[in-house]
């Protein structure tokens, strides 16, 4: 909320209000009132004012700099509770557990996510391979059907959309094929979740859009995530070709290797630019607010 709502200090928020906008804020303020007070909100709302990138002097609620203040990630922002003990960060305390579910998945051999969504494999055949007995995709699905059931997943696939019978082995998968030169298979799976999958977009851009308008898009796709697509996460994005052609590239791009960038120069200062763009819009791990919303963007083009 902003300074506006402060109906019964309306003459303070007024003239706090009037100092932000003309630059005469004061050093400090000491905000007094009994306990039914709510002194700390009033205090925060008095920071989105100060901080505001929208709209100075009240406060918008959305911008980054808003958001960090509702969810106590503003570095101007350090609280003391009468009792002398500071707030603790709630972000710390998503990471803290974050990392101890991914100790105990290794160690028990269990998913990190209840959420082990739909199968999707990424098949390179090498051109000189001929395959014997039942097809491939027979076999992929019969992998996926044992996996599930013997590794206790969670089965989310239906066999109509529209009827949404579970088939109770979480088959069939999604296969893309690709033939390539060799003798060699290799086979690349993705269980992806379907609380992220959800979040996808499609961006249709015009040629007079530039760069600046992927940037816009990929922003925008993430903001209106927000805590949905289960931060931290990868973005994965693909650039040019058709519909189903981008949507395949970004796909792709969520198996590439940690910290490994694109090869092309200009995609892989667009993929640092926009990490680091990510991080300021206040997410944060969880929608719990900070800078840690995604760990990589991978950028494919075509």
């Amino acid at each position: 909320m902003s300074l506006k709502r402060w109906k019964s200090d309306e003459k303070l928020a007024e003239r706090i209000s009037r100092a932000i906008v003309s630059g005469s804020v004061s050093h400090a303020y000491i905000i007094e009132g009994d306990s039914c007070v709510d002194k700390e909100a009033f205090a925060k709302d008095f920071l989105k004012a100060v901080c505001c990138e929208r709209m100075p002097g009240e406060g918008c609620d959305e911008c980054a700099s808003c958001r960090k203040i509702d969810h106590g990630n503003c570095e101007d922002l350090y609280v003391v509770r009468a009792e002398g003990t500071t707030t603790k960060s709630v972000k710390g305390d998503a990471i803290s557990q974050l990392q101890e579910n991914l100790q105990i998945a290794g160690e028990e051999m269990i998913p990190i996510c209840q959420d082990t969504g739909m199968a999707v494999f990424f098949v390179e055949v090498g051109q000189d391979v001929h395959f014997t007995g039942q097809p491939i995709e027979d076999a992929i699905n019969e992998g996926v059907r044992r996996g599930y059931k013997e590794g206790y997943l969670r089965k989310s696939v239906v066999s109509d959309p529209i009827i949404r019978e579970n088939t109770k082995d979480n088959t069939p998968a999604v296969i893309h094929y690709y033939i390539v030169p060799g003798d060699k298979v290799k086979i690349t799976f993705a269980p992806k979740g379907f609380g992220s999958e959800n979040m996808s977009r499609v961006f249709m851009l015009k040629p007079a859009d530039g760069i600046e308008g992927v940037k816009n898009a990929i922003l925008t796709a993430v903001r209106d995530a927000g805590p949905n697509a289960c931060p931290p996460m990868v973005v994965g994005v693909g650039v040019g070709g058709t519909f189903e052609k981008c949507a395949i590239l970004a796909k792709k791009a969520l198996t590439r290797p940690a910290g490994e960038h694109s090869d092309i120069e200009y995609v892989a200062d667009m993929e640092n630019e926009l990490l680091e763009k990510i991080k300021k819009l206040g997410i944060g791990p969880g929608g719990l607010g900070g800078s840690t919303t995604a760990l990589a963007v991978n950028i494919n083009t075509y």
